[in-house]
């Protein structure tokens, strides 16, 4: 076995080498942490010692969560319903957390997306994916630094992102618009905030299934051999995302700010993920957009 560096340690039960109270005593608050990557990060945050609450508009499916990990893991873990496309319910959220105690951290990971050719975009389409993706991780992170700031008290923003930040995305639109414009507010709030003991990060996922995602962008009739095409010939594992979300959450990661860590297996030094959308034809996309206006 490796010798072991200072501060990381073997956690029994997943082969996470951080050590185990990595989080202890800092509250996080995931955003979309009822299911898919939010619950994975989620997870790890309380086996690292985190107090978790976890937000979305499902309420019984937070809640089931919330008491599967509790039943897993023990720690604290609550659930909060609140559509975070509305800025008074993000500030009654926060007004409500803040009552116990201040978060320390922020994770701004609930999203939406699709594929869909640009010019058959409605306003409404358009505005589904920009509501969620962009102002409601904006409404967050502003409630979070006004109270971090008032109190005086260090805090981190952690954003998910995606790597058409840097390649662009065609028939994603606005989720590339959505995450670059989160991402130019975690470079400005770097500088703006750094001075006040406030840290914003990021990362930009490539392809870690999860269910709602793979069916909304890996619809029936896409290439299926896609995953081997990656440089590392694999799609990633949840836990790894889990476990760089954690070290950039922790005081380890304390010189870290303004940063988005890509971590995609090379992928998108290949390609922005889009090109064989490029083939499809009239019939299917009609196809496509059939199946989404049913959902």
């Amino acid at each position: 076995m490796p010798e072991l560096k200072p501060g990381y340690n073997t956690v029994q039960g997943n082969e996470t080498m951080f050590e185990k109270g990595l989080l202890a005593a800092k509250r996080i608050l995931v955003t979309g942490g009822g299911s898919g990557l939010g619950a994975a990060m989620g997870r790890r945050f309380v086996e690292l010692g985190a107090e978790l609450i976890i937000c979305g508009r499902r309420l019984e499916l937070l809640e089931t969560t919330a008491a599967q990990m509790r039943g897993d893991l023990g720690g604290k873990v609550a659930a909060i319903r609140c559509d975070i496309r509305d800025g008074a319910a993000v500030d009654a959220m926060m007004e409500a957390i803040w009552r116990d105690a201040p978060l320390d951290v922020l994770v701004n990971n609930a999203a939406a997306t699709f594929i869909a050719q640009t010019e058959q975009l409605s306003f409404r389409a358009a505005d589904a994916i920009l509501a969620p993706t962009l102002h409601g991780a904006m409404y967050c992170t502003l409630a979070v630094g006004k109270r971090w700031i008032e109190g005086e008290d260090k805090g981190v923003v952690l954003s998910i992102l995606s790597t058409s930040t840097i390649t662009g995305r065609a028939f994603t639109v606005p989720s590339s618009m959505a995450k670059s414009a989160v991402l130019a507010m975690t470079r400005s709030l770097a500088v703006e905030w750094g001075p006040k003991g406030i840290r914003t990060v990021a990362i930009a996922p490539g392809a870690f299934p999860t269910a709602g995602a793979s069916g909304q962008l890996r619809p029936e009739g896409r290439d299926q051999g896609w995953a081997s095409k990656n440089p590392l010939g694999r799609v990633g594992e949840h836990s790894e995302l889990a476990d760089l979300a954690s070290f950039l959450i922790s005081d380890r990661a304390g010189y870290i700010n303004g940063e988005m860590v890509v971590q995609d297996g090379g992928a998108h030094l290949r390609s922005s993920g889009a090109e064989d959308l490029l083939q499809w034809t009239d019939a299917q996309w009609e196809k496509q957009r059939a199946a989404r206006s049913k959902d």
